[in-house]
C-alpha cells in the first residue's frame, strides 16, 4: 500500500468524509500482521515519473499512485475508470 493512500485517507478522515472502524495506526498494524501489508514510501523517482504522465486524471493523489505503480511495475487497485487510460494494469 502506498503512503500516498494513507495520506489521502488521513485527509478524508479529518474532513469528516471517511470513518474507520478504529485508528489508522491500529488498522495498519493489524493488516501488517494478518495480511503482510507493507507500505511503499514516496521516492524522488516516483515524483519524476509524473513528468511522463498525460493529464487524463487531475487528482494529484491518483496521479502519484499511478506514477508509483508505473515506476515499480506494480498493478494498481482502483474502481476509478480513468486509471485505465494509463499504461498500468488496473484491478477492480
Amino acid at each position: 500500500m502506498s503512503v500516498v493512500s494513507l495520506w489521502e485517507i488521513q485527509i478524508k478522515m479529518q474532513l469528516g468524509k471517511l470513518t474507520l472502524r478504529g485508528s489508522m495506526a491500529d488498522i495498519l498494524r493489524e493488516q501488517a500482521k494478518v495480511n503482510g501489508l507493507q507500505i511503499l514510501s514516496l521516492h524522488p523517482a516516483h515524483v519524476l515519473e509524473l513528468s511522463g504522465l498525460p493529464f487524463h486524471h487531475n487528482d494529484p493523489f491518483d496521479r502519484m499512485l499511478i506514477a508509483q505503480a508505473r515506476h515499480e511495475g506494480w498493478e494498481i487497485v482502483s474502481k476509478d475508470s480513468e486509471f485505465k487510460a494509463y499504461s498500468v494494469r488496473v484491478i477492480w
